[in-house]
């Protein structure tokens, strides 16, 4: 839809589209009422989880990639993580593989913005008359959402391989830790995208940040007994307080405390929001 400014003023803007005359307020854009706020947050909320309910391919591949790791790993190195005496590895590596399902959706939810600059959605969406940090906002929460709801797809589906968790109740920490997993990489996912403008960048944030966050998160192998530097790196690595945290609450065996896992987790998601909010004001279209 091809659209012309044809009135700006102090207080309004209006634009003529091929069909129709929108009119924004400009006041609106400054003071927004908390009530259409929350509005605002909840409409992109809900177009992200309807946009990854449509796109099936996507949803079928974040669940096959987790669980070929699950059972290719699991059955294939279980004997020998039993012989050297770390127990059962299915219910070691089950926590780690619904991190991973959390983490790719994730990041994946926050790119999605290169998308829409290129298909011209965002250029549709800044328009409004909604300051940009509550937009970037209500896509996190969606995308959080989303990243959350895969994990415990996955979670799922580990039943059948075997995996048992401690109890119900535990399992509703593990789902606490895993939106604040799934919120703290949207929020980078987000962050990254506005700083990107083209399409083939995104294998490059895939192959030098996604997977060495991953395998270097102690989602495959136990944190116990590392060599020095392996130790710093995955102690660095913020994937690890949340692998950390979906598995002491899904087994009982957690390398770090649930404070830790909480405070890391919060306290980045939050710093990464602000500084996401802050890029996105400055994005252009």
């Amino acid at each position: 839809m091809m659209r012309v400014l044809i009135w700006i003023s102090e207080d309004f803007v209006i634009v003529r589209g091929d069909d129709n005359i929108f009119i924004f307020s400009i006041a609106m854009k400054s003071v927004l009422p908390t009530q259409n706020m929350i509005r605002v947050i909840r409409i992109l909320w809900i177009r992200q989880i309807k946009r990854h309910i449509r796109s099936r391919a996507r949803m079928i591949s974040s669940i096959v990639q987790p669980m070929l790791f699950l059972v290719a790993l699991g059955f294939g190195f279980g004997p020998i993580y039993a012989r050297a005496g770390g127990g059962n590895y299915i219910e070691f590596l089950a926590p780690g593989v619904i991190s991973m399902s959390i983490l790719f959706t994730a990041v994946f939810s926050g790119i999605e913005i290169i998308w829409d600059k290129q298909f011209g959605f965002l250029k549709e969406t800044l328009v409004a008359p909604v300051p940009r940090s509550i937009i970037m906002l209500g896509r996190t929460l969606g995308g959080a959402t989303v990243a959350m709801i895969q994990g415990m797809i996955v979670f799922c589906f580990t039943l059948f391989v075997g995996f048992r968790p401690e109890g119900v109740m535990v399992s509703l920490v593990a789902i606490i830790f895993a939106f604040l997993t799934a919120l703290f990489f949207t929020a980078l996912g987000t962050a990254i995208a506005t700083r990107i403008d083209d399409l083939q960048a995104f294998p490059l944030v895939m192959n030098f940040l996604i997977m060495p966050i991953f395998f270097l998160s102690g989602a495959l192998f136990p944190m116990n007994q590392l060599p020095k530097a392996l130790t710093i790196v995955t102690h660095i690595n913020p994937l690890s307080y949340g692998v950390d945290g979906i598995r002491g609450a899904l087994t009982g065996v957690a390398h770090f405390s649930y404070s830790l896992d909480a405070v890391v987790l919060i306290g980045g998601s939050i710093v990464l929001l602000f500084l996401g909010g802050w890029l996105f004001s400055k994005i252009e279209a």
